[in-house]
Protein backbone atom coordinates (compact mmCIF):
# COMPACT_ATOMS: atom_id res chain seq x y z
CA UNK A 1 0.00 0.00 0.00
CA UNK A 2 2.70 2.47 1.11
CA UNK A 3 4.29 2.04 -2.31
CA UNK A 4 0.82 1.92 -4.00
CA UNK A 5 0.70 5.35 -2.29
CA UNK A 6 4.23 6.44 -3.62
CA UNK A 7 3.43 5.74 -6.50
CA UNK A 8 0.03 7.77 -6.87
CA UNK A 9 1.60 10.77 -5.08
CA UNK A 10 4.57 10.21 -7.65
CA UNK A 11 1.73 10.38 -10.55
CA UNK A 12 -0.06 13.52 -9.35
CA UNK A 13 2.23 15.73 -8.66
CA UNK A 14 4.65 14.61 -11.94
CA UNK A 15 2.58 16.87 -13.74
CA UNK A 16 2.40 19.69 -11.71
CA UNK A 17 6.21 19.39 -11.40
CA UNK A 18 6.66 19.68 -15.33
CA UNK A 19 4.58 22.64 -15.53
CA UNK A 20 6.90 24.00 -12.76
CA UNK A 21 9.59 23.59 -14.78
CA UNK A 22 8.46 24.66 -17.75
CA UNK A 23 7.19 28.07 -16.34
CA UNK A 24 11.09 28.24 -14.46
CA UNK A 25 12.51 28.02 -18.73
CA UNK A 26 9.91 30.61 -19.77
CA UNK A 27 11.11 32.86 -16.80
CA UNK A 28 14.62 32.23 -17.43
CA UNK A 29 13.70 32.69 -21.52
CA UNK A 30 12.10 35.99 -20.43
CA UNK A 31 15.03 37.05 -17.97
CA UNK A 32 17.66 36.31 -20.89
CA UNK A 33 15.27 38.43 -23.47
CA UNK A 34 15.59 41.67 -21.15
CA UNK A 35 19.22 41.32 -20.63
CA UNK A 36 20.10 40.60 -23.85
CA UNK A 37 17.84 42.42 -26.24
CA UNK A 38 19.89 43.81 -28.34
CA UNK A 39 21.81 41.09 -29.20
CA UNK A 40 18.35 39.73 -30.28
CA UNK A 41 17.64 42.33 -32.06
CA UNK A 42 20.65 41.86 -34.34
CA UNK A 43 19.76 38.57 -34.78
CA UNK A 44 16.20 39.15 -36.29
CA UNK A 45 17.48 41.03 -39.64
CA UNK A 46 19.60 38.08 -41.06
CA UNK A 47 16.78 35.45 -39.86
CA UNK A 48 14.37 37.34 -41.54
CA UNK A 49 16.62 37.30 -44.76
CA UNK A 50 16.97 33.48 -44.73
CA UNK A 51 13.19 32.84 -44.28
CA UNK A 52 11.94 35.51 -46.99
CA UNK A 53 15.14 34.52 -49.40
CA UNK A 54 16.18 31.06 -48.94
CA UNK A 55 13.31 29.07 -47.13
CA UNK A 56 9.86 30.25 -48.89
CA UNK A 57 11.40 30.39 -52.30
CA UNK A 58 12.25 26.30 -51.53
CA UNK A 59 8.36 25.60 -52.16
CA UNK A 60 8.95 26.75 -56.02
CA UNK A 61 11.28 24.24 -56.26
CA UNK A 62 8.63 21.94 -56.88
CA UNK A 63 8.21 23.23 -60.41
CA UNK A 64 11.13 20.70 -61.31
CA UNK A 65 7.77 18.06 -60.73
CA UNK A 66 5.24 19.97 -63.14
CA UNK A 67 5.11 21.20 -66.93
CA UNK A 68 4.81 24.94 -65.34
CA UNK A 69 2.57 26.97 -67.20
CA UNK A 70 3.03 31.09 -66.53
CA UNK A 71 -1.03 31.54 -66.48
CA UNK A 72 -1.78 28.38 -64.06
CA UNK A 73 0.87 29.50 -61.64
CA UNK A 74 3.46 26.94 -59.71
CA UNK A 75 0.35 25.44 -57.90
CA UNK A 76 -2.22 24.94 -60.35
CA UNK A 77 0.65 23.78 -62.95
CA UNK A 78 0.36 20.01 -64.54
CA UNK A 79 2.48 17.40 -62.13
CA UNK A 80 4.79 15.11 -64.57
CA UNK A 81 6.86 13.97 -62.16
CA UNK A 82 10.52 13.13 -62.93
CA UNK A 83 10.42 13.77 -66.57
CA UNK A 84 12.29 17.05 -66.39
CA UNK A 85 15.45 14.85 -64.78
CA UNK A 86 15.01 11.60 -67.46
CA UNK A 87 14.90 14.77 -69.74
CA UNK A 88 18.41 16.00 -68.27
CA UNK A 89 20.17 12.40 -67.89
CA UNK A 90 19.48 11.16 -71.61
CA UNK A 91 21.01 14.16 -72.96
CA UNK A 92 23.52 14.03 -75.09
CA UNK A 93 25.86 16.39 -73.64
CA UNK A 94 24.78 15.38 -70.09
CA UNK A 95 28.41 13.84 -69.40
CA UNK A 96 29.94 16.73 -70.43
CA UNK A 97 28.69 19.51 -68.31
CA UNK A 98 29.04 16.65 -65.20
CA UNK A 99 32.90 16.46 -66.58
CA UNK A 100 33.57 20.20 -66.83
CA UNK A 101 32.09 20.83 -63.36
CA UNK A 102 33.80 18.21 -61.47
CA UNK A 103 36.58 18.92 -63.54
CA UNK A 104 37.07 22.71 -62.64
CA UNK A 105 35.83 22.26 -59.48
CA UNK A 106 38.50 19.80 -58.43
CA UNK A 107 41.09 21.46 -60.41
CA UNK A 108 40.22 24.79 -58.48
CA UNK A 109 40.13 22.89 -54.83
CA UNK A 110 43.92 21.46 -55.61
CA UNK A 111 45.18 24.54 -56.32
CA UNK A 112 43.38 27.30 -54.46
CA UNK A 113 42.63 25.47 -51.19
CA UNK A 114 45.99 25.44 -50.04
CA UNK A 115 47.36 28.38 -51.81
CA UNK A 116 46.28 30.65 -49.05
CA UNK A 117 47.04 28.40 -46.45
CA UNK A 118 50.64 28.20 -47.75
CA UNK A 119 50.49 32.48 -47.82
CA UNK A 120 49.21 32.38 -44.37
CA UNK A 121 52.32 30.07 -42.98
CA UNK A 122 54.70 32.31 -45.10
CA UNK A 123 53.75 35.58 -43.51
CA UNK A 124 53.77 34.20 -40.42
CA UNK A 125 57.16 33.64 -40.39
CA UNK A 126 58.00 36.72 -41.93
CA UNK A 127 59.91 39.25 -39.23
CA UNK A 128 59.82 42.28 -41.44
CA UNK A 129 57.29 44.57 -40.72
CA UNK A 130 57.32 46.58 -43.79
CA UNK A 131 57.56 43.59 -45.95
CA UNK A 132 55.05 41.66 -44.42
CA UNK A 133 51.97 44.82 -44.71
CA UNK A 134 53.28 45.18 -48.29
CA UNK A 135 52.88 41.59 -49.15
CA UNK A 136 49.59 41.81 -47.50
CA UNK A 137 48.40 44.68 -49.71
CA UNK A 138 49.61 43.34 -53.04
CA UNK A 139 47.32 39.65 -52.48
CA UNK A 140 44.40 41.49 -50.55
CA UNK A 141 43.76 43.75 -54.06
CA UNK A 142 42.74 41.75 -56.35
CA UNK A 143 40.19 40.64 -54.36
CA UNK A 144 38.56 43.72 -54.52
CA UNK A 145 38.44 43.44 -58.53
CA UNK A 146 34.92 43.04 -60.07
CA UNK A 147 34.12 40.04 -61.84
CA UNK A 148 33.66 41.63 -65.34
CA UNK A 149 36.53 44.11 -64.90
CA UNK A 150 38.77 40.73 -64.15
CA UNK A 151 37.52 38.46 -67.62
CA UNK A 152 38.18 41.85 -68.94
CA UNK A 153 41.57 41.79 -68.02
CA UNK A 154 42.17 38.73 -68.68
CA UNK A 155 40.83 39.04 -72.05
CA UNK A 156 42.90 41.97 -73.16
CA UNK A 157 45.77 40.77 -71.74
CA UNK A 158 45.56 37.06 -73.48
CA UNK A 159 44.39 38.43 -76.93
CA UNK A 160 46.27 37.21 -79.70
CA UNK A 161 46.84 40.57 -81.58
CA UNK A 162 47.32 43.14 -78.78
CA UNK A 163 47.69 41.23 -75.73
CA UNK A 164 51.15 42.27 -73.66
CA UNK A 165 51.68 38.17 -73.14
CA UNK A 166 51.43 37.68 -76.50
CA UNK A 167 54.00 40.51 -77.08
CA UNK A 168 56.25 38.98 -74.81
CA UNK A 169 55.69 35.58 -76.87
CA UNK A 170 56.75 37.75 -79.82
CA UNK A 171 59.50 39.29 -78.61
CA UNK A 172 61.11 35.86 -77.06
CA UNK A 173 60.94 34.49 -80.70
CA UNK A 174 57.53 32.62 -80.24
CA UNK A 175 54.46 32.33 -82.02
CA UNK A 176 51.15 34.62 -80.58
CA UNK A 177 48.73 31.93 -79.16
CA UNK A 178 44.97 32.23 -78.85
CA UNK A 179 44.56 31.39 -75.21
CA UNK A 180 41.11 31.98 -74.42
CA UNK A 181 40.25 30.02 -78.02
CA UNK A 182 42.13 26.66 -76.97
CA UNK A 183 39.67 24.40 -75.30
CA UNK A 184 42.52 22.41 -72.92
CA UNK A 185 43.91 25.63 -71.42
CA UNK A 186 40.59 26.99 -69.93
CA UNK A 187 40.32 24.96 -66.50
CA UNK A 188 43.62 26.70 -66.03
CA UNK A 189 43.11 30.02 -66.97
CA UNK A 190 40.29 30.16 -64.77
CA UNK A 191 41.79 28.36 -62.28
CA UNK A 192 45.07 30.94 -61.93
CA UNK A 193 42.72 33.67 -62.59
CA UNK A 194 41.29 33.18 -59.31
CA UNK A 195 44.55 32.30 -57.47
CA UNK A 196 45.77 35.47 -58.56
CA UNK A 197 42.31 37.06 -57.10
CA UNK A 198 41.23 35.41 -54.18
CA UNK A 199 44.54 33.74 -52.15
CA UNK A 200 45.31 37.12 -50.72
CA UNK A 201 41.67 37.61 -49.14
CA UNK A 202 40.86 33.95 -48.01
CA UNK A 203 44.84 33.62 -46.19
CA UNK A 204 42.93 36.36 -43.85
CA UNK A 205 41.17 33.36 -41.94
CA UNK A 206 44.31 31.48 -41.30
CA UNK A 207 46.33 34.55 -40.29
CA UNK A 208 43.70 35.13 -37.90
CA UNK A 209 43.93 31.22 -36.48
CA UNK A 210 47.71 31.46 -36.60
CA UNK A 211 47.75 34.46 -34.21
CA UNK A 212 45.68 32.56 -31.72
CA UNK A 213 48.18 29.86 -31.18
CA UNK A 214 49.34 30.06 -27.60
CA UNK A 215 53.05 32.30 -27.74
CA UNK A 216 54.65 29.32 -25.23
CA UNK A 217 54.15 26.99 -27.84
CA UNK A 218 56.94 29.15 -29.49
CA UNK A 219 58.90 29.65 -26.99
CA UNK A 220 58.91 26.04 -26.08
CA UNK A 221 60.14 25.21 -29.63
CA UNK A 222 62.70 27.77 -29.38
CA UNK A 223 64.07 26.00 -26.41
CA UNK A 224 64.41 22.43 -27.85
CA UNK A 225 66.00 23.91 -30.81
CA UNK A 226 63.28 23.31 -33.42
CA UNK A 227 63.78 24.49 -36.96
CA UNK A 228 61.28 26.66 -38.81
CA UNK A 229 59.85 23.82 -40.27
CA UNK A 230 59.39 21.63 -37.27
CA UNK A 231 57.84 25.06 -35.92
CA UNK A 232 55.82 25.05 -38.61
CA UNK A 233 54.75 21.29 -39.11
CA UNK A 234 54.02 20.52 -35.00
CA UNK A 235 52.80 23.65 -33.97
CA UNK A 236 51.69 25.91 -36.81
CA UNK A 237 49.70 23.15 -39.20
CA UNK A 238 47.88 21.65 -35.80
CA UNK A 239 46.88 24.90 -34.53
CA UNK A 240 44.52 25.88 -37.87
CA UNK A 241 43.37 22.86 -38.64
CA UNK A 242 40.31 22.72 -37.12
CA UNK A 243 39.10 25.64 -39.75
CA UNK A 244 40.87 23.89 -42.38
CA UNK A 245 38.75 21.02 -41.93
CA UNK A 246 35.82 23.79 -41.57
CA UNK A 247 36.52 25.54 -44.96
CA UNK A 248 37.62 22.26 -46.75
CA UNK A 249 33.66 20.35 -45.69
CA UNK A 250 32.23 23.91 -46.76
CA UNK A 251 34.34 23.89 -50.08
CA UNK A 252 33.47 20.48 -51.01
CA UNK A 253 29.76 21.10 -50.55
CA UNK A 254 30.16 23.89 -53.50
CA UNK A 255 31.79 21.82 -55.75
CA UNK A 256 29.01 21.67 -58.10
CA UNK A 257 28.02 25.38 -57.59
CA UNK A 258 30.37 26.45 -59.23
CA UNK A 259 30.77 29.97 -60.08
CA UNK A 260 28.69 31.17 -62.84
CA UNK A 261 29.05 34.24 -63.62
CA UNK A 262 33.27 34.19 -64.35
CA UNK A 263 32.96 31.41 -66.69
CA UNK A 264 30.18 32.74 -68.29
CA UNK A 265 32.12 35.57 -69.34
CA UNK A 266 34.82 33.74 -70.48
CA UNK A 267 33.00 31.41 -72.97
CA UNK A 268 33.44 31.71 -76.67
CA UNK A 269 32.53 29.08 -79.54
CA UNK A 270 35.81 27.91 -79.58
CA UNK A 271 36.28 26.85 -76.27
CA UNK A 272 32.12 25.69 -74.83
CA UNK A 273 33.35 22.15 -75.31
CA UNK A 274 34.90 22.32 -71.93
CA UNK A 275 33.71 25.87 -70.38
CA UNK A 276 30.08 24.64 -70.60
CA UNK A 277 28.91 23.65 -66.69
CA UNK A 278 25.91 22.73 -65.36
CA UNK A 279 25.06 26.85 -64.07
CA UNK A 280 25.47 28.27 -67.75
CA UNK A 281 23.77 25.83 -69.14
CA UNK A 282 20.65 25.93 -66.50
CA UNK A 283 21.09 29.96 -67.59
CA UNK A 284 20.86 29.36 -71.17
CA UNK A 285 17.59 26.80 -70.69
CA UNK A 286 16.19 28.58 -68.12
CA UNK A 287 16.12 32.18 -68.81
CA UNK A 288 17.37 32.21 -72.29
CA UNK A 289 14.89 29.02 -73.35
CA UNK A 290 12.54 30.61 -71.01
CA UNK A 291 11.94 26.52 -70.48
CA UNK A 292 11.92 26.47 -66.19
CA UNK A 293 10.67 23.17 -65.09
CA UNK A 294 13.82 21.70 -67.43
CA UNK A 295 15.96 23.98 -65.82
CA UNK A 296 14.93 24.01 -62.20
CA UNK A 297 15.20 20.29 -62.20
CA UNK A 298 18.86 20.55 -63.08
CA UNK A 299 19.60 23.15 -60.55
CA UNK A 300 17.49 20.76 -58.08
CA UNK A 301 19.64 17.89 -59.16
CA UNK A 302 22.58 19.94 -59.35
CA UNK A 303 21.87 20.67 -54.61
CA UNK A 304 21.16 17.11 -54.09
CA UNK A 305 24.78 16.29 -55.41
CA UNK A 306 26.42 19.42 -53.35
CA UNK A 307 24.15 18.39 -50.15
CA UNK A 308 25.06 14.86 -50.50
CA UNK A 309 28.71 15.85 -50.80
CA UNK A 310 28.84 17.91 -48.00
CA UNK A 311 27.44 15.11 -45.94
CA UNK A 312 29.54 12.80 -46.93
CA UNK A 313 32.93 15.39 -46.36
CA UNK A 314 31.47 16.03 -43.11
CA UNK A 315 30.91 12.81 -41.84
CA UNK A 316 34.62 11.28 -42.83
CA UNK A 317 35.74 14.91 -41.56
CA UNK A 318 34.17 13.84 -38.47
CA UNK A 319 35.68 10.43 -37.59
CA UNK A 320 39.18 11.21 -39.06
CA UNK A 321 39.98 14.66 -37.84
CA UNK A 322 37.49 15.15 -35.21
CA UNK A 323 35.90 17.82 -36.33
CA UNK A 324 33.14 18.81 -38.47
CA UNK A 325 30.31 21.39 -38.55
CA UNK A 326 27.52 19.22 -36.70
Amino acid sequence: MASGKATLGSGIHAPGGRRAEGVKKRSRLGVSLRKHWQLYLLVIPPLLYLIIFKYIPMAGAQIAFKNYNVVKGIWGSEWIGMTHFIRFFELPNFWMYIQNTLGISLFNLLINFPAPIILALALNEVRNGWFRKTVQMVTYAPYFISTVVMVSILIVSLNPNFGVVNHLLNLLGFQSVNFMGIPKLFKSLYVFSDTWQLTGYSAIIYIAALAGINPDLYEAAKVDGATRWRKIWHIDLPGIMPITVVLLILNVGNMMKIGFEKIFLMQNPLNVMTSEVISTYVYKVGLIGANFSFSAAVGLFNSIINLILLLLVNYMARRLAKTSLW
